[in-house]
């Protein structure tokens, strides 16, 4: 159909004729898909650009200036339907790549958290192993953060007991890690 004879259809379609529509849509669908295939890959979304295409032109055809080559005045909202479509799909993939790396950083935090329970587990089972004199340097030191000369203060013995009962605590832990087949380093 040239343009002459779709001037006359638009008109009709202008009205309100659906009919009239469904005859300009048959003759120019096809070459709306091709511009749209070749400005984008994936077949459903050609597809949904196509009839957005449609719809626009439904919804703006009395904007229309029949002075204009009408095929020219379609191109152009098709090339601004596509130009949409890419600014909604980048969207769309930030969201996806924003709520994946959150999901991921939960995960993470969580494989983290499971892990450092685990291992937790396991060090506390060890350290209740300890004798009492070694288990008590070892919980104040490493759980509760005091310097050795708090510790000495706190058990009221000398500094150089509480190094040396760190010293054979820390011993015992890796000896019993590495015998439990433990592959964390304890310090």
């Amino acid at each position: 159909m040239n343009d002459k004879e779709l001037l006359l259809w638009l008109e009709k379609a202008t009205l309100g004729d659906e009919t009239a529509f469904q005859l300009v849509y048959q003759s120019t669908h096809q070459d709306v898909y091709q511009t749209v295939a070749f400005l984008v890959y994936n077949k459903q979304d050609i597809e949904d650009i196509v009839n957005e295409v449609y719809m626009r032109m439904w919804r703006s055809i009395h904007t229309y200036d029949s002075s204009r080559p009408f095929r020219y005045w379609l191109h152009g909202i098709t090339v601004r339907q596509v130009q949409d479509w890419k600014r909604k799909a980048w969207r769309r993939i930030r969201l996806f790549e924003r709520n994946r790396q959150m999901a991921c950083e939960q995960l993470e935090w969580a494989d983290r958290a499971v892990l450092q329970s685990e291992t937790q587990d396991e060090l506390f089972s060890l350290i209740h192993q300890l004798s009492y004199k070694l288990r008590v340097v070892v919980i104040l030191r490493y759980f509760h953060d005091y310097a050795l000369d708090e510790i000495a203060d706190l058990l009221q013995i000398p500094v150089g007991t509480v190094k040396s009962r760190q010293h054979l605590a820390l011993k015992e832990l890796r000896n019993r890690f590495d015998m439990t087949g433990g592959d964390a380093y304890v310090h």
